[in-house]
């Protein structure tokens, strides 16, 4: 039996549920009412309306207009699993009784068939709503209700597809970040840092755009594991990276060459600029120590600078050998340095 949802119990029965990663569209939702614009040319009825679990469309309370009488009509009636056909709603044992049919809008002809989710629970209906009564809807136009909510059904469908596609490349480019992020700093790991310098390299190279490279090395790092443990250097090198980090701009990348070793990528710079980038870094670290425990460890890098405005015709790997080298040259000065490779220095 057609049933009216009780003011004590909005939801008739239990209440419905659209699948997961679907929202419930709105009134104004362009594939809904493309749908309904179907379904009202198609039976000549004043209005084709979706409605989906037990949830008036916002705003359809205020200041209602025929479309939301009608809207608020539909709601009111419980979802039912089989179609529904009401000749005459004036003449219908509960329906009779109901505002939008005693008194404005007058409402006379009611349909619904269901919708269902891809778990045929049953989650919503399309309606027919007109003025005039409907003494005959014949099995054709029983078909073609059918149809209007097969298209609904099919568009919740694509919707939770597209959803769970989006959703598994969120989760595929996440993992994918993660292979490409150091898991102790934080900072791009070696195969990424290394892939970002020779995209960089080649769109410099195009661009007409020196590249500049930093190699730094965190000095005497093996003596601080030795004499305080490896999760006080794991401690050390994750704040070493993050000031790093915060001499850099967006477009330049750093990342762990290896242990205790970083390499900065600088497109579009320099060896003047790298220097003055390598110089802000070595002070950067030099200026504020690191207390372990009771200890308190000043610590410094030593850093190498290789160019391609020094270097024209050299490769990636050519370029972070000249900066090795220099890097290596700065540990012989006494550390705490920053060398620039320059053709005269080899």
């Amino acid at each position: 039996m057609l049933m009216t949802k009780s003011a004590g119990s909005p939801g008739g029965a239990s209440p419905v549920a659209l699948p997961e990663q679907v929202e419930v569209p709105l009134g104004n939702d362009p594939e809904m009412l493309r749908i309904r614009r179907i379904g009202k040319k198609l039976f000549d009825v004043a209005n084709c309306i979706i409605t989906f679990g037990n949830a008036i469309p916002p705003g359809v309370e205020d200041n209602p207009s025929m479309a939301d009488l009608e809207t608020a009509f539909c709601h009111d009636i419980s979802l039912s699993d089989e179609i529904v056909v009401v000749h005459d709603v004036r003449r219908h044992a509960s329906l009779g009784s109901h505002r939008a049919v005693s008194g404005e809008p007058y409402i006379r002809f009611y349909a619904s068939y269901p919708v269902h989710n891809q778990d045929r629970a049953l989650i919503g209906n399309v309606a027919l709503v007109d003025y005039s009564p409907r003494p005959v809807f014949r099995d054709g136009d029983r078909q073609m209700l059918a149809d209007l909510a097969a298209l609904v059904e099919r568009e919740l469908e694509l919707r939770s597809v597209n959803a769970s596609q989006l959703d598994l490349q969120k989760k595929n480019k996440n993992l994918r970040r993660k292979s490409l992020i150091d898991p102790l700093i934080g900072t791009w790991n070696r195969g990424a840092i290394m892939r970002i310098l020779t995209i960089e390299a080649i769109r410099c190279d195009k661009l007409g755009l020196p590249l500049s490279l930093i190699v730094a090395d965190l000095d005497y790092f093996k003596k601080i594991n030795d004499t305080y443990g490896h999760p006080a250097g794991d401690a050390v090198l994750v704040k070493v990276a993050s000031r790093l980090r915060s001499c850099i701009r967006p477009q330049e990348a750093l990342g762990r060459y290896g242990g205790e070793e970083f390499l900065i990528v600088l497109p579009g710079s320099s060896h003047v600029t790298a220097m003055a980038v390598a110089e802000r870094m070595r002070t950067a670290i030099a200026a504020q120590p690191e207390v372990i425990g009771n200890a308190t460890l000043n610590l410094t890098i030593s850093a190498g600078v290789a160019s391609t405005d020094m270097f024209a015709t050299a490769t990636t790997e050519e370029l972070i050998s000249r900066a090795d080298m220099a890097l290596y040259a700065a540990k012989d000065a006494g550390r705490n340095k920053v060398m620039n490779a320059t053709p005269e220095s080899l």
